[in-house]
């Protein structure tokens, strides 16, 4: 999966009014407004971080 693979998300959802948990979990994927978009590598880390903000974010493309 990590073989230099990446990652486009988008923050669609606010973290106003969402637990404590989730809005870390959207500062380490390096969000923190809506619309903003980071990319990161796709690793099982990184999956499991956007599975837990799944109803926050999009993802947009899976690059290489």
């Amino acid at each position: 999966m990590a073989d230099g693979k990446k990652i486009k998300i988008t923050q669609t959802g606010s973290p106003i009014g969402r637990t404590d948990d989730q809005r870390a979990t959207l500062v380490g994927l390096g969000l923190n407004k809506r619309h903003r978009v980071s990319v990161l590598d796709d690793t099982p880390a990184v999956r499991g971080m956007i599975n837990k903000v799944r109803h926050l974010v999009r993802i947009d493309e899976e690059a290489r």
